[in-house]
Protein backbone atom coordinates (compact mmCIF):
# COMPACT_ATOMS: atom_id res chain seq x y z
CA UNK A 1 0.00 0.00 0.00
CA UNK A 2 2.48 2.43 1.12
CA UNK A 3 4.68 1.90 -2.22
CA UNK A 4 1.18 2.51 -4.24
CA UNK A 5 0.94 5.56 -2.35
CA UNK A 6 4.43 6.87 -3.09
CA UNK A 7 3.80 5.76 -7.15
CA UNK A 8 0.56 8.04 -7.17
CA UNK A 9 2.29 10.69 -5.93
CA UNK A 10 4.77 10.50 -8.34
CA UNK A 11 2.57 10.07 -10.85
CA UNK A 12 0.82 13.19 -9.71
CA UNK A 13 4.29 15.21 -9.62
CA UNK A 14 4.99 13.75 -12.91
CA UNK A 15 1.80 15.62 -14.66
CA UNK A 16 1.59 18.45 -12.58
CA UNK A 17 5.41 19.07 -14.08
CA UNK A 18 3.93 18.04 -16.95
CA UNK A 19 1.50 20.85 -17.04
CA UNK A 20 3.75 23.42 -15.96
CA UNK A 21 5.96 22.94 -18.89
CA UNK A 22 3.00 22.63 -21.79
CA UNK A 23 1.73 26.21 -20.03
CA UNK A 24 5.46 27.27 -20.40
CA UNK A 25 5.49 26.61 -23.71
CA UNK A 26 2.63 27.82 -24.59
CA UNK A 27 3.58 31.11 -24.09
CA UNK A 28 6.83 31.04 -25.51
CA UNK A 29 5.30 30.15 -28.51
CA UNK A 30 2.82 32.52 -27.45
CA UNK A 31 0.21 30.53 -28.47
CA UNK A 32 -2.59 32.84 -27.57
CA UNK A 33 -1.17 35.95 -30.15
CA UNK A 34 -4.01 36.56 -32.69
CA UNK A 35 -2.94 37.26 -35.73
CA UNK A 36 -4.11 41.41 -37.25
CA UNK A 37 -4.06 42.85 -40.61
CA UNK A 38 -1.25 45.78 -41.24
CA UNK A 39 -0.71 45.48 -45.07
CA UNK A 40 1.36 47.76 -47.54
CA UNK A 41 0.11 48.82 -51.18
CA UNK A 42 1.14 47.41 -54.33
CA UNK A 43 2.00 43.50 -52.99
CA UNK A 44 2.98 40.75 -54.77
CA UNK A 45 3.63 37.56 -54.44
CA UNK A 46 6.59 36.22 -56.61
CA UNK A 47 7.26 33.61 -58.98
CA UNK A 48 8.45 30.12 -58.78
CA UNK A 49 8.88 30.04 -55.02
CA UNK A 50 6.40 27.73 -53.68
CA UNK A 51 8.64 25.59 -51.09
CA UNK A 52 9.45 28.48 -48.92
CA UNK A 53 11.94 31.25 -49.17
CA UNK A 54 13.54 30.87 -45.46
CA UNK A 55 16.28 33.19 -46.03
CA UNK A 56 17.21 36.07 -48.36
CA UNK A 57 19.78 38.77 -48.63
CA UNK A 58 20.38 41.51 -50.91
CA UNK A 59 23.82 42.04 -52.40
CA UNK A 60 25.58 43.96 -54.89
CA UNK A 61 23.46 46.03 -57.39
CA UNK A 62 20.11 45.11 -56.36
CA UNK A 63 20.64 41.18 -56.44
CA UNK A 64 19.20 38.72 -53.71
CA UNK A 65 20.05 34.99 -53.04
CA UNK A 66 16.93 33.18 -51.90
CA UNK A 67 16.96 29.70 -50.20
CA UNK A 68 13.97 27.47 -50.62
CA UNK A 69 12.91 23.87 -49.79
CA UNK A 70 13.98 23.71 -46.15
CA UNK A 71 12.40 20.28 -44.32
CA UNK A 72 12.79 21.13 -40.90
CA UNK A 73 11.05 18.74 -38.01
CA UNK A 74 7.90 19.68 -36.88
CA UNK A 75 7.22 22.07 -40.19
CA UNK A 76 5.37 21.86 -43.46
CA UNK A 77 7.93 21.21 -46.05
CA UNK A 78 8.06 19.50 -49.84
CA UNK A 79 9.83 16.28 -50.47
CA UNK A 80 11.50 17.95 -53.32
CA UNK A 81 15.46 18.60 -52.34
CA UNK A 82 16.04 22.79 -51.68
CA UNK A 83 17.55 24.98 -54.39
CA UNK A 84 18.84 28.36 -54.16
CA UNK A 85 17.10 31.31 -56.48
CA UNK A 86 18.70 34.68 -57.88
CA UNK A 87 16.67 37.11 -57.71
CA UNK A 88 16.79 40.90 -59.60
CA UNK A 89 15.29 43.92 -57.87
CA UNK A 90 15.89 45.79 -60.18
CA UNK A 91 13.70 44.14 -63.02
CA UNK A 92 10.27 45.04 -63.68
CA UNK A 93 9.11 41.29 -63.64
CA UNK A 94 10.61 40.26 -60.47
CA UNK A 95 10.96 37.01 -61.19
CA UNK A 96 13.70 34.36 -59.13
CA UNK A 97 15.56 31.74 -61.26
CA UNK A 98 17.21 28.65 -60.08
CA UNK A 99 20.70 28.86 -59.71
CA UNK A 100 22.65 25.78 -61.16
CA UNK A 101 24.98 24.02 -58.79
CA UNK A 102 27.72 22.30 -59.90
CA UNK A 103 30.96 20.81 -58.54
CA UNK A 104 30.47 17.92 -55.89
CA UNK A 105 27.61 18.31 -53.79
CA UNK A 106 24.54 16.03 -53.92
CA UNK A 107 21.84 18.29 -54.28
CA UNK A 108 19.16 15.04 -54.29
CA UNK A 109 20.07 15.96 -50.20
CA UNK A 110 20.66 19.88 -50.31
CA UNK A 111 18.45 21.28 -47.40
CA UNK A 112 19.58 24.76 -47.35
CA UNK A 113 18.84 27.31 -44.32
CA UNK A 114 20.44 30.50 -43.67
CA UNK A 115 22.47 32.30 -45.92
CA UNK A 116 25.22 34.97 -46.10
CA UNK A 117 27.39 36.45 -48.69
CA UNK A 118 30.85 37.97 -48.29
CA UNK A 119 32.47 39.89 -51.21
CA UNK A 120 36.32 39.77 -51.75
CA UNK A 121 37.35 43.07 -51.00
CA UNK A 122 40.65 42.99 -53.34
CA UNK A 123 38.50 41.51 -56.57
CA UNK A 124 34.31 41.68 -56.09
CA UNK A 125 34.18 38.03 -55.98
CA UNK A 126 30.76 36.69 -54.42
CA UNK A 127 30.97 34.05 -52.25
CA UNK A 128 27.95 32.38 -50.70
CA UNK A 129 27.63 30.33 -47.42
CA UNK A 130 24.41 28.27 -47.59
CA UNK A 131 23.40 26.29 -43.66
CA UNK A 132 22.86 22.54 -45.54
CA UNK A 133 20.87 19.69 -43.44
CA UNK A 134 21.25 16.48 -45.28
CA UNK A 135 19.58 14.46 -43.91
CA UNK A 136 18.92 16.21 -40.73
CA UNK A 137 22.26 17.04 -40.09
CA UNK A 138 24.45 20.43 -39.86
CA UNK A 139 26.92 21.46 -41.69
CA UNK A 140 28.05 24.78 -44.11
CA UNK A 141 28.70 25.12 -47.33
CA UNK A 142 30.83 27.80 -49.10
CA UNK A 143 29.98 28.37 -53.19
CA UNK A 144 31.65 30.78 -55.69
CA UNK A 145 28.85 33.19 -57.26
CA UNK A 146 29.57 32.66 -61.24
CA UNK A 147 28.25 36.11 -62.57
CA UNK A 148 28.66 35.12 -66.14
CA UNK A 149 25.67 32.54 -66.62
CA UNK A 150 24.38 32.91 -63.09
CA UNK A 151 25.54 29.58 -61.26
CA UNK A 152 26.84 28.77 -58.00
CA UNK A 153 30.43 26.61 -57.49
CA UNK A 154 30.49 24.74 -54.71
CA UNK A 155 33.83 25.14 -53.31
CA UNK A 156 34.06 23.18 -49.90
CA UNK A 157 31.81 21.84 -46.73
CA UNK A 158 32.46 22.71 -43.30
CA UNK A 159 32.09 20.43 -40.51
CA UNK A 160 32.57 20.70 -36.80
CA UNK A 161 31.40 19.13 -33.78
CA UNK A 162 30.06 22.16 -32.57
CA UNK A 163 28.32 23.06 -35.77
CA UNK A 164 25.62 20.52 -34.37
CA UNK A 165 22.53 22.15 -35.07
CA UNK A 166 22.81 24.87 -36.71
CA UNK A 167 20.25 27.45 -37.87
CA UNK A 168 21.93 30.84 -39.47
CA UNK A 169 25.59 32.41 -39.88
CA UNK A 170 26.87 35.31 -40.59
CA UNK A 171 30.50 35.73 -43.00
CA UNK A 172 33.63 37.32 -41.56
CA UNK A 173 35.58 36.05 -44.67
CA UNK A 174 36.21 32.99 -46.81
CA UNK A 175 36.93 30.50 -43.86
CA UNK A 176 35.23 32.80 -40.81
CA UNK A 177 31.95 32.86 -39.53
CA UNK A 178 29.36 32.71 -36.86
CA UNK A 179 26.75 30.44 -36.33
CA UNK A 180 23.67 29.92 -34.24
CA UNK A 181 23.02 26.58 -32.99
CA UNK A 182 19.08 26.61 -32.63
CA UNK A 183 19.27 22.96 -30.18
CA UNK A 184 21.37 21.99 -27.59
CA UNK A 185 21.01 18.12 -28.90
CA UNK A 186 21.66 16.66 -31.85
CA UNK A 187 19.06 13.16 -31.65
CA UNK A 188 15.79 14.75 -33.59
CA UNK A 189 14.04 12.73 -30.48
CA UNK A 190 16.03 14.65 -27.71
CA UNK A 191 15.39 18.07 -30.17
CA UNK A 192 11.85 17.66 -30.73
CA UNK A 193 10.37 16.55 -27.32
CA UNK A 194 13.11 16.38 -24.55
CA UNK A 195 14.38 20.00 -25.36
CA UNK A 196 10.72 21.88 -25.80
CA UNK A 197 9.82 20.10 -22.16
CA UNK A 198 12.99 21.13 -20.73
CA UNK A 199 12.20 24.40 -21.75
CA UNK A 200 15.84 25.74 -20.42
CA UNK A 201 18.69 28.53 -22.63
CA UNK A 202 20.93 25.56 -23.61
CA UNK A 203 21.44 26.97 -27.43
CA UNK A 204 24.40 28.67 -28.13
CA UNK A 205 26.26 30.86 -30.61
CA UNK A 206 29.84 29.44 -32.12
CA UNK A 207 33.20 30.97 -34.24
CA UNK A 208 34.34 29.20 -36.70
CA UNK A 209 37.82 29.54 -38.35
CA UNK A 210 40.46 26.98 -39.74
CA UNK A 211 42.38 27.66 -36.77
CA UNK A 212 39.88 27.91 -33.92
CA UNK A 213 36.43 26.68 -33.28
CA UNK A 214 34.44 28.22 -29.42
CA UNK A 215 31.44 28.77 -28.38
CA UNK A 216 31.10 32.46 -28.04
CA UNK A 217 27.65 33.09 -26.61
CA UNK A 218 25.14 30.83 -24.54
CA UNK A 219 21.77 31.08 -22.57
CA UNK A 220 19.63 30.57 -25.67
CA UNK A 221 16.31 28.95 -25.72
CA UNK A 222 16.60 29.30 -29.25
CA UNK A 223 19.22 30.97 -30.87
CA UNK A 224 17.98 31.78 -34.32
CA UNK A 225 19.02 35.26 -36.75
CA UNK A 226 22.75 36.19 -36.48
CA UNK A 227 24.23 39.13 -38.31
CA UNK A 228 26.37 41.67 -38.44
CA UNK A 229 26.86 45.77 -38.07
CA UNK A 230 27.60 47.82 -41.19
CA UNK A 231 30.76 48.78 -39.80
CA UNK A 232 31.92 44.96 -38.61
CA UNK A 233 32.12 46.21 -34.82
CA UNK A 234 28.67 44.40 -32.90
CA UNK A 235 26.96 41.34 -33.61
CA UNK A 236 23.14 40.19 -33.64
CA UNK A 237 21.82 37.66 -32.26
CA UNK A 238 17.56 36.75 -32.17
CA UNK A 239 16.59 34.08 -29.43
CA UNK A 240 12.83 33.71 -31.10
CA UNK A 241 11.86 32.08 -27.84
CA UNK A 242 12.89 34.51 -25.88
CA UNK A 243 11.68 37.44 -27.46
CA UNK A 244 14.91 39.03 -27.45
CA UNK A 245 17.09 40.38 -29.86
CA UNK A 246 20.77 40.44 -28.56
CA UNK A 247 23.67 42.73 -29.16
CA UNK A 248 27.24 42.11 -28.85
CA UNK A 249 30.66 43.75 -29.49
CA UNK A 250 33.06 41.73 -31.04
CA UNK A 251 36.43 41.87 -29.49
CA UNK A 252 40.01 41.62 -31.18
CA UNK A 253 39.56 37.14 -30.58
CA UNK A 254 36.20 37.10 -32.31
CA UNK A 255 34.92 36.70 -28.82
CA UNK A 256 31.39 38.41 -28.44
CA UNK A 257 30.78 41.07 -25.18
CA UNK A 258 27.63 41.78 -24.43
CA UNK A 259 25.90 45.30 -24.64
CA UNK A 260 22.03 44.90 -24.52
CA UNK A 261 18.55 43.22 -25.18
CA UNK A 262 16.04 44.09 -26.67
CA UNK A 263 12.26 42.89 -26.13
CA UNK A 264 10.14 42.56 -29.14
CA UNK A 265 7.09 40.73 -28.08
CA UNK A 266 7.21 38.83 -31.16
CA UNK A 267 8.92 35.24 -32.56
CA UNK A 268 11.56 37.16 -34.89
CA UNK A 269 13.32 34.46 -37.30
CA UNK A 270 16.48 35.95 -39.25
CA UNK A 271 17.94 39.29 -39.22
CA UNK A 272 19.06 41.23 -42.37
CA UNK A 273 20.83 44.56 -41.74
CA UNK A 274 20.45 47.66 -44.16
CA UNK A 275 24.04 48.53 -45.49
CA UNK A 276 23.57 52.30 -45.50
CA UNK A 277 20.99 53.04 -42.11
CA UNK A 278 22.36 49.96 -40.23
CA UNK A 279 18.28 49.48 -39.35
CA UNK A 280 17.62 45.82 -38.52
CA UNK A 281 14.76 44.40 -40.38
CA UNK A 282 13.03 41.14 -38.88
CA UNK A 283 10.60 38.91 -40.22
CA UNK A 284 8.99 37.33 -37.62
CA UNK A 285 6.12 34.62 -36.69
CA UNK A 286 2.92 35.82 -35.00
CA UNK A 287 1.90 32.56 -33.26
CA UNK A 288 4.37 29.52 -33.26
CA UNK A 289 1.75 27.10 -32.40
CA UNK A 290 0.23 27.82 -35.94
CA UNK A 291 3.83 26.51 -37.77
CA UNK A 292 3.92 23.77 -35.82
CA UNK A 293 -0.19 22.72 -35.45
CA UNK A 294 -0.26 23.37 -39.42
CA UNK A 295 -4.01 23.82 -40.38
CA UNK A 296 -4.80 25.53 -43.47
CA UNK A 297 -8.32 27.01 -42.10
CA UNK A 298 -6.58 28.89 -38.98
CA UNK A 299 -2.52 29.90 -40.70
CA UNK A 300 0.09 30.99 -39.11
CA UNK A 301 0.25 34.45 -39.76
CA UNK A 302 3.16 36.95 -40.81
CA UNK A 303 4.57 39.95 -39.21
CA UNK A 304 7.66 42.42 -40.87
CA UNK A 305 9.66 44.87 -37.60
CA UNK A 306 12.17 47.42 -38.42
CA UNK A 307 14.34 48.41 -35.59
CA UNK A 308 15.75 51.56 -35.73
CA UNK A 309 18.65 53.18 -33.82
CA UNK A 310 19.45 49.77 -32.37
CA UNK A 311 22.19 51.50 -30.58
CA UNK A 312 21.12 54.34 -28.91
CA UNK A 313 19.01 54.22 -25.43
CA UNK A 314 16.01 54.55 -27.16
CA UNK A 315 15.25 52.27 -30.47
CA UNK A 316 12.85 52.57 -32.35
CA UNK A 317 10.76 49.04 -33.51
CA UNK A 318 8.01 49.49 -35.80
CA UNK A 319 5.60 46.61 -36.96
CA UNK A 320 6.03 47.52 -40.71
CA UNK A 321 3.88 44.63 -41.93
CA UNK A 322 1.39 42.48 -40.53
CA UNK A 323 -0.84 39.56 -42.17
CA UNK A 324 -3.26 36.99 -41.05
CA UNK A 325 -2.14 33.98 -42.93
CA UNK A 326 -4.40 34.50 -45.77
CA UNK A 327 -1.59 36.40 -47.87
CA UNK A 328 1.76 35.51 -46.40
CA UNK A 329 2.13 32.69 -44.10
CA UNK A 330 4.87 31.77 -41.40
CA UNK A 331 7.65 35.02 -42.41
CA UNK A 332 10.98 33.95 -41.28
CA UNK A 333 13.05 36.85 -43.02
CA UNK A 334 12.68 40.54 -44.63
CA UNK A 335 15.17 42.74 -46.42
CA UNK A 336 14.86 46.07 -48.37
CA UNK A 337 16.30 47.46 -51.62
CA UNK A 338 15.32 50.91 -52.27
CA UNK A 339 11.51 51.30 -51.55
CA UNK A 340 10.52 47.73 -51.83
CA UNK A 341 10.50 45.41 -48.95
CA UNK A 342 10.99 41.57 -49.62
CA UNK A 343 9.10 38.98 -47.40
CA UNK A 344 10.49 35.60 -47.06
CA UNK A 345 8.82 32.34 -45.34
CA UNK A 346 9.43 29.21 -43.90
CA UNK A 347 7.69 26.60 -46.30
CA UNK A 348 5.17 29.63 -48.12
CA UNK A 349 5.93 32.09 -50.48
CA UNK A 350 7.77 35.43 -51.39
CA UNK A 351 6.04 38.86 -51.07
CA UNK A 352 6.88 42.00 -52.42
CA UNK A 353 5.69 45.10 -51.67
CA UNK A 354 6.21 49.34 -51.91
CA UNK A 355 7.11 50.68 -48.61
CA UNK A 356 5.42 53.96 -50.03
Amino acid sequence: METLGLLSVAVTLFYMLLGERMVNMRKMYLASREPVKNHLPNCVLLKNLNNGSEDITVFGDGLAFISTGLNYPGVPSSDAPGKIFLLDLKESDMEPVELPISNNLDLETFNPHGISVYTEPTNGTVYLFVVNHPHHKSQVELFEFVEKGFSLLHLKTFKHKLLHSVNDIVALGLDRFYATNDHYFSDELLKTIMEPLLGQPLSNVVYYSTDMVKVVSVGYYFANGINISPDKRHIYVMDILGHNLHVFERKEDNALAFVKSLALGSLCDNIEVDPKTGDLWLGCHINLMRIFHFDPKNPPGSEVIRIQNIHSDVPVVTQVYADDGHVIMGSSVATIYGRKLIIGTVFHKALCCDLD
